[in-house]
């Protein structure tokens, strides 16, 4: 890779980044494509946010995106938002149209097409959610959007987040055809009765992340049934307790890693307008 005197600059926001494999997916696809582009990751913590954004237009980036703890934040810097970022109230990619800033979100983006590409089929059918936080919500946004029957929301009233998930619920059933609806998670006969409508089960919660491997917030096996779809947003480690446990009933199951894959894909899409060569990156970066 070369860099050049035209050379477009995007980039990841967020504390601590220095973890991430985005610069390595789109620097990667800048390279195979033959785009003028770098990817770079930039620490930028909460207080710091509007002075980096501002340092970022005024340098003409071209785009980036955004993480903790800045997902939500930085809404209010924002001169438009998409759709799904409107919805959810976090914004994870962001364009830089000469000076104006549209802030979108493509984790919905990227779950609804790692789905996709497992071989599932869930537009028209009834999902089941644990937890309402970021990616949680991102998910549900985006699959109303595209066209999910009904989703159940499992999450904890004392959450953080609990007014923003009700708003959330208030404003898919009124700007979508799907029904969303809201329950306590402890509320078990629920919860069986949801998952037996449902085609897809989706841990949305950091329950049973790596190094907490030994924990699931479902242990009853009996919940569960073959044929049943179940993700968990969680990619390390890349089979959680509740997908083991899925697993040895029958159930279909896939991680988060390709959420990951495909949230970065519909970023570099939205910045060059060229599609990511995924295969490339997935053969390179996640199948391990």
């Amino acid at each position: 890779m070369k860099i050049s005197g035209n050379t477009k600059l995007t980039g990841l926001l967020g504390s601590p980044v220095a973890h991430s494999i985005s610069p390595l997916m789109h620097n990667e696809s800048f390279r195979v494509l033959g785009l003028d582009y770098v990817y770079l990751c930039f620490d930028v913590k909460e207080n710091c946010l509007k002075t980096a954004v501002e340092g970022l237009k005024a340098c003409g980036i071209r785009g980036f995106n955004v993480t903790m703890p800045n997902k939500n934040r930085i809404v209010s810097l924002m001169d438009h938002l998409s759709p799904a970022a409107s919805l959810i109230g976090a914004v994870n990619t962001v364009i830089n149209d000469g000076g104006v800033l549209t802030g979108c979100n493509t984790d919905g983006v990227g779950f609804m097409r790692s789905a996709h590409a497992a071989g599932y089929d869930i537009i028209g059918q009834e999902m089941t959610v644990l937890g309402n936080g970021g990616a949680a919500t991102a998910v549900c946004a985006q699959a109303a959007l595209d066209g999910v029957k009904r989703i159940h929301i499992f999450l904890r009233r004392e959450s953080t987040y609990y007014d923003r998930t009700e708003k959330l619920a208030k404003r898919l059933n009124e700007e979508t055809s799907c029904e969303v609806l809201l329950y306590e998670q402890g509320d078990v006969e629920s919860l069986q009765s949801c998952i037996l409508q449902s085609a897809i089960l989706v841990n949305g919660t950091p329950v049973g992340m790596s190094p907490d491997v030994d924990h699931s917030l479902i242990e009853d096996s009996s919940l569960l049934r073959p044929g049943l779809i179940v993700s968990d947003l969680i990619y390390e480690p890349k089979e959680t307790k509740l997908l083991k446990l899925a697993r040895s009933v029958g159930c279909h199951t896939f991680n988060g890693m390709y959420m990951l894959l495909y949230q970065g894909a519909e970023s570099f899409r939205l910045w060059t307008g060229h599609m990511m060569p995924v295969d490339r990156i997935r053969k390179m970066y996640f199948e391990v």
